[in-house]
């Protein structure tokens, strides 16, 4: 996988973490490994215009997807095609302040944002009570095996 971190916030940001999280869930969901993927990490105010331009609601938001060439997760016998998956763009102080009120470090926040952004970017979405269902539960999986292997 090709995974581009950029940090354009104060905040400190493991770019290689934040990468082998995407390469774990890339290689978990069976996409080619030739696939592109950037992961932003902005300011509150930049997140507020994407999210006031692409969504058309006011103020920052935790995190935004921006798919490409529309990826679908692979098989175990088939792979997706190559191609670029897309930008996951996050905005560490919406999320650390969620952190704070579910009860986990920032970084935890910002490694479930990233899983998040990247199950939107393959096509995931949480409008119906089932859709939301099966990627809430796929996105703690990915996440949860991410860490144990990490030995976090």
């Amino acid at each position: 996988m090709t995974t581009e971190v950029l940090n354009e916030t104060e905040t400190p940001v493991d770019g290689a973490e934040f990468a082998a999280l995407a390469d774990h869930v890339l290689r978990t969901l069976h996409v080619n490994p030739l696939a592109e993927l950037n992961i932003l990490f902005i300011d509150p105010e930049p997140m507020a215009e994407l999210h006031m331009r692409w969504l058309e609601l006011p103020g920052p938001t935790d995190v935004m997807s921006f798919p490409m060439d529309e990826l679908r997760p692979g098989t175990a016998e088939e792979e997706t095609p190559a191609g670029t998956l897309g930008d996951v763009v996050l905005c560490p102080q919406v999320a650390a302040t969620q952190a704070l009120e579910a009860g986990h470090s920032a970084v935890e926040e910002m490694l479930l944002l990233t899983v998040h952004g990247i199950l939107h970017l393959l096509g995931f979405d949480h409008a119906e009570p089932e859709e939301k269902k099966e990627m809430f539960d796929l996105q703690r999986k990915l996440l949860l095996t991410f860490l144990a292997e990490r030995g976090a």
